[in-house]
């Protein structure tokens, strides 16, 4: 047994959130800490978080991330000593892990062949069956195709998954209920699954109906000792890829959660796993359990195990590395209350989830910690972004994970959905207010939790707005209100009297939001508003302009409350008692635009082109795939509105487009309406 060896500096071979996160504990540590980045993360927060950081020229992940040979030498060049690396990119490579041991480096993280041994979710379900794990039946889907396919197919079983082998986090994952979808699901995850991971190999794996995902966190020393951490359950999810995560789950108990944590320990011994990592499982409605796969890494959703067992898994990853034994608070954990985290993303639940890009004009979650351990019953913030930052389109769209922690599920549930309710988040669209209607909803209070919960429940009643409609009149008038305010400042004369103001009857005042128009009137009787003819009550009863925030402190059908409006260009961002709204001022007198083509396909998202399926002149019948367009690491099938012939193609694969580009035009057989890409 080799002695400890002093870590002194580390690079993370990483970006955003997790990077940072890591960083936290390294100087908490007294570590010194380097980052590498692309050049589209040249101005992000993790680079200026880090100590010297490192450029890795070029901007997709395959030029950047993904490229151990150069995340090695930006190691040696900046005397790093160690190499964390994160979640995502390199993080499940044995390749690369083995690359930073051979240049010297210490590997903060499993052995190579730890990694190769699940590195392959097909490899790594066989060796979980000899050593006794439950597994469900499976079968390699790589080069099948026709008939061969069809009874691969067969013989694993309707209702089936199509998964890629490499990688996670649901890309390279369909969902198969009927022959006819088979082919195009097996080549749509295999394209997307050589995206993300450099492989494209896939299998089929019997699909569990309404299961919960249940993983367990496992922990591995040099000196012996294997140790799991309890479960998390990571069941509401969305394209098969984790939105709410929580520790302990609802439905767990003592003897299954033993079972659960023996076939995990089980499974780490069968490699010899040294480290972080996280076995996870399917559990039905009965109370079996399936090995689904395992992660040799830290998970995104480690905060909630680090607030129920009091432990930094950083600390102790980076102990583990540096040859430490596992502490005894590890060895012998306990489990204390309640915690659930959210992935915030830049995404438009209502829109097929479809993930947002540009400047995030404002970001602030009230929080009583970040990347730490709150003391006691709290909110933390685990964030890559910052105010005025730019989501670009290279990247997973995450911006933060929101963890609550509390005594007991309920509570945290509600302090969670509390802060999410009151935090500042402008420039973008987020899926903000479904995590908040997701977390208050009586179901998940009630525990009833599964990988079909979005679905179930409908986006429909989750992605609404939380602000109803009466409030958005509301906040519609405080905006123009605001407005108002703002433009009375730079007033010559009189800049004291609000906007609006007359001493006799007069015309009202006319703002006009992509929401609706508001009207109002100020004189000696007080306020008069309407938004497209329906009166809002409300009085004014103080206003405070600083820059060009505006807070209103006004009463509304009888309720006092206070109204913070961000006026950033001609957008006005609105955070009230109900939640917010984001209104856009429509101009005076608007430009002559373009005019689209009938039957227009636009792109809703920068993006590129992956596949295009139809030719100039074809035939399709509505909802038939036209093109498919690839951003921020998901593909997005682009489909006929209508049946119709496809009269001109705009774009090929490879092309790169910006949103609203034009890239197929329809002809519909009885309808000349165009319509957007989704």
């Amino acid at each position: 047994m080799t002695a400890p060896r002093n870590l002194t500096s580390v690079l993370v071979a990483n970006r955003g959130e997790i990077a940072r996160r890591v960083f936290a504990t390294a100087r908490a540590m007294g570590m010194r800490t380097v980052a590498v980045y692309s050049d589209a993360d040249a101005d992000a927060p993790f680079v200026a978080d880090a100590d010297v950081a490192v450029r890795l020229p070029g901007n997709s992940p395959a030029d950047t991330y993904l490229r151990a040979d150069l995340v090695v030498a930006a190691a040696l060049q900046a005397g790093a000593d160690c190499v964390h690396p994160g979640y995502g990119f390199l993080s499940e490579n044995a390749g690369f892990a083995r690359a930073v041991a051979e240049a010297g480096l210490v590997y903060v993280g499993p052995s190579p062949e730890a990694v190769e041994a699940m590195g392959s979710k097909l490899a790594a379900k066989e060796l979980m069956q000899q050593a006794g794990v439950p597994t469900l039946p499976s079968i390699d889907a790589t080069g099948l195709s026709g008939d061969t396919l069809a009874k691969a197919a067969d013989e694993v079983g309707y209702p089936l998954l199509v998964k890629a082998s490499f990688g996670g986090g649901g890309r390279g994952m369909r969902e198969v209920r009927t022959p006819g979808e088979l082919a195009e699901a097996v080549e749509g995850a295999g394209r997307e699954a050589a995206s993300a991971f450099g492989d494209g190999t896939v299998f089929l794996e019997r699909l569990v109906e309404r299961p919960r995902h249940i993983e367990v966190q496992v922990f591995g020393d040099r000196h012996g000792t294997t140790v799991a951490l309890f479960e998390r359950e990571c069941s509401i999810q969305r394209r098969h890829q984790k939105v709410v995560e929580e520790a302990p789950s609802p439905a767990v108990g003592p003897e299954l959660r033993e079972r659960l944590q023996e076939a995990a320990v089980t499974a780490a011994r069968a490699i010899d796993y040294l480290g972080a990592g996280t076995v996870e499982f399917l559990l039905d409605d009965s109370g079996d359990f399936f090995f689904l796969e395992m992660n040799t890494r830290l998970q995104v959703e480690h905060p909630v195990t680090e607030a129920v067992t009091g432990l930094d898994l950083v600390r102790l990853q980076f102990d583990v590395a540096a040859g430490r034994p596992l502490p005894a608070g590890a060895v012998s954990p306990t489990l204390t209350g309640s915690a659930i985290e959210v992935r915030l993303y830049a995404e438009d639940p209502a829109r097929g989830w479809l993930p947002q890009s540009g400047r995030l004009a404002d970001f602030a979650v009230p929080a009583d910690a970040e990347f730490a351990l709150t003391q006691g019953p709290g909110i933390r913030v685990d964030s890559g972004v910052v105010a005025g930052g730019e989501v670009g389109v290279h990247y997973d769209p995450m911006l933060a994970k929101v963890i609550a922690w509390a005594p007991n599920r309920t509570s945290a549930a509600l302090a969670l959905a509390g802060a999410l309710t009151r935090a500042r988040l402008h420039g973008l669209t987020t899926n903000r207010d479904l995590l908040a209607r997701v977390l208050r909803s009586e179901a998940f209070l009630a525990g009833e939790t599964d990988t079909g919960f979005l679905d179930r429940h409908g986006l429909h009643t989750l992605a609404a707005p939380l602000v109803d409609e009466a409030g958005r009149r509301v906040h519609a008038v405080v905006a123009a209100l605001a407005g108002a305010a703002l433009r009375r400042t730079t007033a010559p004369v009189l800049a004291g009297l609000p906007s609006g103001w007359r001493n006799n009857p007069t015309a009202p005042q006319t703002t006009a939001f992509d929401a609706g128009t508001v009207r109002y009137r100020l004189d000696r009787t007080g306020l008069t508003a309407d938004v497209d003819g329906e009166q809002v009550r409300l009085a004014v009863l103080r206003t405070a302009v600083e820059g060009r925030r505006v807070r209103l402190e006004v009463e509304a059908d009888g309720l006092r409350g206070t109204y913070d409006v961000h006026v950033d260009g001609d957008r006005s961002h609105v955070d009230g008692p109900d939640g917010s709204t984001t209104l856009v001022e429509l101009p005076r007198f608007p430009a002559p635009t373009a005019s689209v083509a009938p039957g227009s396909l636009t792109a809703s998202m920068p993006g590129a082109v992956t596949r295009v399926a139809v030719a100039e002149g074809d035939r399709v019948e509505a909802g038939q795939l036209v093109l498919v367009l690839e951003a921020m690491k998901m593909e997005h099938p682009v489909v006929a509105p209508a049946t119709g012939v496809v009269q001109s193609l705009h774009v090929a694969v490879g092309a790169q487009v910006e949103t609203g580009a034009t890239l197929a035009v329809v002809v519909a057989e009885n309808s000349e309406e165009s319509s957007d890409a989704s």
